[in-house]
């Protein structure tokens, strides 16, 4: 299909770029923007990047080069360069939740509490044998709660966030407005929750892919991307059959 028909929306961490010790110290290669330049010059601005990162963590590893970008999950959405940061109306997550969370990462050393507007994430990479813990210390949070609140398996991660916005529901916002209507989205990403996604992306008439189902490895997704848009061509065929 043209790419002229096509809007990408990608994942970040473990799609794009490879996963990292920490957030932080995640490598962006300059390949990789020059290749999503090209992507978005090719499909006339329709490129998005829909991460469990924050809006502003995305504007830090790539600048300007998307052209919208939905954060932590969906939940936090920028329709266009420069515009407004649309976000989803959720309930707060207690304070005293935060509170204990800091104190449980704290007894478990290489874990560590991510904070984020919607909610926050326990990280236990760096201590495998945390994970049976810091999954309990959710649920005895979120499980009084009732359906405001959800527990999201990550990568080596917990992530707890508010009901109702997901990765699927940034798809579909995102598919309603120039430059991506009428396109057929194309949704790339890797772990559990970038499943919603795909379910939109198909539900849309388009199509999704997952690492290492579809691609075995980002370098092997970022190598596919570069081959839809050879330096010098912006619209050739996408080899999908979205």
């Amino acid at each position: 299909m043209p790419l002229d028909q096509v809007a990408f929306l990608l994942d970040f961490d473990g799609t794009l770029v490879d996963i990292a010790p920490t957030p932080e110290s995640v490598i962006v290669a300059p390949e990789l923007k020059d290749v999503l330049r090209r992507l978005r010059d090719a499909t006339g601005n329709a490129l998005a990047i829909i991460s469990g990162r924050s809006v502003d963590q995305i504007d830090a590893f790539l600048g300007d080069i998307p052209f919208a970008v939905a954060g932590e999950h969906g939940i936090a959405i920028r329709h266009r360069p420069g515009g407004p940061i649309q976000r989803a109306a959720l309930p707060s997550v207690p304070s005293e939740w935060v509170r204990e969370a800091q104190e449980l990462v704290a007894s478990f050393p290489g874990t560590r509490l991510e904070r984020k507007i919607g909610g926050f994430v326990l990280h236990y990479r760096g201590a495998p044998e945390a994970q049976a813990e810091l999954r309990r210390a959710a649920e005895a949070w979120v499980k009084p709660e009732g359906d405001k609140f959800h527990i999201q398996a990550a990568k080596m991660a917990w992530e707890i966030r508010p009901a109702g916005v997901d990765k699927g529901y940034a798809v579909s916002l995102l598919m309603e407005d120039a430059p991506f209507a009428g396109r057929k989205p194309v949704f790339v990403g890797d772990d559990v929750t970038d499943e919603d996604a795909i379910k939109a992306a198909i539900r849309l008439g388009g199509t999704g892919f997952r690492i290492p189902i579809d691609f075995p490895t980002p370098a092997v997704l970022r190598a596919w991307l570069s081959s839809l848009v050879p330096v010098g061509e912006k619209t050739i065929a996408a080899g999908t059959e979205a």
